[in-house]
């Protein structure tokens, strides 16, 4: 029963040392675009930014691509830019239908490294990654909060469009 006790003890202090640090400067990141400049985040140094991650054939994706594009539309007079890369092993090929089919008012492009995503995220290496995750980065490039699609802010598509619209409230009110 001890040892029992001292692994679970020991399994939670490990995951909480892993979680990520919020607040934190957002480290550099390239979103590759079809037939275009790749995208710096750092081109929006000066702007909140909502930046999520995706996987073109999610359905929970696709559905969070539309609520932030109505956002997108929503904030564009307080600054507000949205991005989105996709993450799964054929984004590049399937972006174009991706784009024409759900028709986002942001940049959309595609990161190979899923690695360097996480390791952005801080995700912990040991946790299966939940489609989408989304991070919300103010004006001085850190980031204040994320989420992935299995927390309560993304997993309930009845509140997910409340959940954003407050975490893009509290980046616009950054100064």
């Amino acid at each position: 029963m001890r040892k029992s006790l001292a692994v679970v003890a020991y399994t939670l202090a490990t995951s909480l040392c892993a979680a990520q640090q919020l607040p934190r400067k957002a480290d550099p990141l390239v979103i590759q675009m079809n037939g275009a400049v790749p995208v710096a985040l750092s081109q929006y140094s000066g702007k909140p930014v909502v930046l999520a991650f995706i996987l073109t054939t999610c359905s929970h994706c696709q559905y969070t691509t539309g609520l932030l594009t109505k956002l997108q539309t929503e904030f564009v007079s307080k600054g507000l830019q949205v991005l989105e890369a996709a993450v799964n092993g054929d984004a590049a090929a399937d972006l174009p239908n991706f784009i024409k089919r759900f028709r986002p008012n942001f940049p959309v492009g595609y990161i190979t490294d899923v690695d360097g995503v996480l390791n952005f995220l801080q995700h912990p290496a040991a946790a299966i990654p939940h489609m989408p995750m989304v991070a919300f980065i103010d004006r001085h490039g850190v980031v204040r909060q994320q989420y992935q699609g299995a927390d309560a802010a993304l997993s309930d598509e009845a509140t997910q469009e409340q959940s954003l619209r407050a975490e893009i409230v509290k980046l616009i009110a950054i100064r």
